[in-house]
């Protein structure tokens, strides 16, 4: 049984629900398109399961609003935290690699990385609405990885929902389902778009 049906279970999600979620997500977070029966299959089930979820309207920010000079993510609590000046300016429930626990080795282990980083770059056009790019690998990374021989991959992001798959909204929250990027919502990832700089600084705590 592959490792997103195990978390599935593992949360309680309907089989049928869960195999929709999974197919609508590229199961392993990759932005892979599904085949014409898995799509049929998925939206069969994403109507017969899935409540639809409605975007709050989301507010650029105003003259009051703080700027945001760190990103803090807790992987355990599934939680991203924007901060100004060391007071929370905003949060939001995240899902993470399909294997969550420990720090990301190597390419392919579907970790999400941990330690201090930085926001260096962003896609507007991105295969998962938005995405923010966090600095992995950084000089550690690439040692540690040089060491045992192995590629330390990359291309970590914040991001959004797959595009055309938005509706799924924060039922995407049941299962961990990157390659190890930090997911959220395509409204969240719209407002921490507008609320978080490039050359801000990420934290990512176990």
């Amino acid at each position: 049984m592959p490792r997103w049906a195990r978390g599935a279970l593992r949360v309680g999600i309907p089989g049928l629900v869960g195999l929709a979620l999974a197919v609508a997500l590229g199961a392993s977070g990759r932005a892979s398109e599904p085949t014409n029966e898995d799509a049929a299959r998925a939206r069969r089930a994403l109507a017969a399961g899935l409540p639809e979820f409605e975007f709050a309207p989301v507010l650029g920010p105003d003259w009051n609003t703080p700027v945001v000079d760190l990103v803090r993510v807790y992987k355990g609590a599934r939680r991203l935290v924007l901060l100004a000046a060391d007071e929370e300016v905003a949060s939001y429930p995240i899902a993470l690699g399909r294997d969550p626990v420990g720090h990301k080795q190597e390419r392919g282990d579907g970790r999400t990385p941990e330690g201090l980083y930085v926001i260096d770059w962003r896609m507007e056009a991105s295969a998962y609405h938005r995405s923010l790019h966090i600095s992995y690998p950084n000089d550690d990374d690439l040692q540690r990885a040089s060491e045992r021989g192995v590629d330390p991959g990359g291309a970590i992001m914040i991001h959004g929902l797959p595009n055309g798959r938005g509706r799924i909204g924060k039922a995407h929250l049941l299962v961990d389902w990157t390659d190890g990027c930090i997911a959220v919502t395509n409204a969240e990832i719209e407002e921490i778009w507008r609320l978080v700089a490039d050359g801000v600084a990420i934290e990512i705590r176990p």
